[in-house]
């Protein structure tokens, strides 16, 4: 697990963990482990994630740019 600020610079890395490991998991050692999130920070997390103060997940109802993924790697 990686994480970076807005200027993409890394911030947090947890390695270590095998592939079968949950993201949640992964993610509750490493809050144990020291991670923390600036005051008034969130961050962007995946589907795979819930919903809290601190971790932003999509909207799991919609599916976000089907005509994008349709079309895979070819931009305008």
């Amino acid at each position: 697990m990686v994480a970076c600020d807005f200027d993409l610079n890394f911030t947090f890395i947890s390695c270590g963990w095998e592939g079968s490991a949950t993201d949640a998991r992964v993610l509750h050692s490493a809050l144990n482990r020291g991670f923390k999130v600036p005051k008034g920070m969130f961050y962007l997390v995946d589907g795979g994630y819930a919903n809290t103060t601190y971790f932003l997940a999509p909207y799991r109802g919609v599916r976000y740019h089907l005509k994008e993924f349709g079309h895979g790697c070819h931009r305008p």
